[in-house]
């Protein structure tokens, strides 16, 4: 049996503190079984302090996670925080590690890490946690897991910080940290976790839509057979070679109808720039011939998107605990209003069941799991949820 509870500390000099709120907190909720895991995030400063090397040392279990820019759990949402989401059982079993560099390639180091385990056997879910995809498709992390464990569910967020770009987020497991590899945890025995997805209301879309008519990768070069640049410009949303400052706001809606393991459900997409061609380069891949709509991110719409998610988690059964992320432009959409309004509404939903939520530079869920296995997708501006 699986048992789960999240603990948290805002304290990020002082070790003595910060380990007696985590210890208090940890005798107070959770009785640790045989094996044991924790999901970490923290803000920068709790690196940059050596908090959270001081914290990894002295946890008995593992942790495996990223920094982000905010954080919750049941008692508290804050910036500057650090928090675990606990994992014990005495039959479920956890390994968690840390990739070699991504440097040069991101199968490889996947693969070494997967064999290194030294298990034949699949696990039943795998947490992960790459660093912001910049030069490569948030798709290929996903591809490289999968190569390994395919049709395993995997679920993760990629790093990120509280910074204007979001540079500058690192990885952890245990006291490494490192800025271009991966943590993960995999997880073996009878764990059936659910996922639920959360994007954006159609009813704000844009008066934009087409088709893909060329691209590769992350390149989009046509859209309704014009130059992508060209499309854009002639809207009023790109000049001078630059896309408008409106598209931070702005997913893209892509439905991959074409794909061989397509479920029906579309998928968001980022524009980040064109190169000098005029070709639009986005975060994800996207494929050619999807269709797409430019939708709004207000936020209202986040709010509503984050209460209707987690009405829907809460109300399934055989609720151990519950995993959060949210993309970092979802709380750049509700920073003027509102900083922590979608963390806490996620805290008002789940009650008093073990929960933690962070934000996410990019996000990875299956967008649906049957019985030949997981459909894995790479996400921008989602929100996703993992209940076990």
């Amino acid at each position: 049996m699986l048992k789960c509870a999240s603990v948290y500390t805002c304290e990020v000099d002082d070790f003595d503190l910060a380990m007696s709120e985590l210890n208090a907190q940890l005798s107070e909720k959770i009785t640790l079984q045989k094996n044991t895991v924790g999901v970490i995030m923290c803000h920068l400063e709790f690196i940059d302090s050596g908090m959270l090397k001081h914290v990894c040392k002295t946890l008995p279990f593992d942790v495996a996670g990223v920094t982000t820019a905010s954080q919750a759990v049941n008692e508290k949402a804050d910036d500057v925080i650090l928090t675990i989401f606990i994992m014990t059982s005495d039959d479920i079993f956890f390994k968690t590690g840390m990739t070699d560099s991504l440097e040069n390639d991101i199968y490889a180091p996947a693969k070494t890490a997967f064999d290194n385990i030294g298990l034949s056997q699949m696990p039943s879910l795998a947490l992960v946690f790459p660093p912001l995809p910049e030069k490569n498709a948030g798709d290929t992390y996903v591809d490289a897991w999968e190569s390994v464990i395919p049709g395993v569910p995997i679920f993760g967020t990629f790093s990120t910080a509280d910074t204007a770009d979001f540079l500058g987020g690192k990885v952890i497991h245990n006291g490494e940290i490192e800025e271009n590899c991966m943590s993960y945890i995999f997880c073996y025995g009878n764990i059936k976790p659910r996922f639920i997805i959360g994007t954006f209301s159609e009813k704000n879309a844009l008066p934009y839509k087409g088709e893909i008519t060329k691209s590769y990768g992350i390149y989009v070069e046509e859209i309704n057979n014009i130059k992508a640049y060209k499309y854009f410009e002639e809207r009023g949303l790109a000049k001078n070679g630059e896309p408008s400052k409106i598209f931070t706001f702005v997913p893209f809606l892509i439905d991959q109808k074409n794909r061989d393991d397509y479920d029906g459900v579309p998928i968001l997409r980022e524009l980040v720039s064109f190169t000098e061609d005029g070709i639009a380069i986005y975060r994800g891949n996207i494929d050619e011939h999807s269709t797409f709509k430019m939708l709004q991110g207000t936020f209202e719409d986040v709010i509503e998107i984050a209460e209707e998610k987690l009405d829907e988690a809460v109300a399934h059964s055989g609720i151990n605990g519950i995993l959060v992320f949210s993309c970092i432009a979802r709380r750049m959409m509700v920073m003027q209003k509102d900083s922590l309004g979608e963390l806490n509404v996620a805290r008002e939903k789940v009650g008093e069941i073990p929960f933690m939520m962070g934000y996410a530079g990019g996000e990875i869920s299956p967008t649906s799991v049957k019985d030949r296995g997981a459909v894995n997708r790479y996400h921008d501006y989602t929100i996703i949820t993992m209940i076990v």
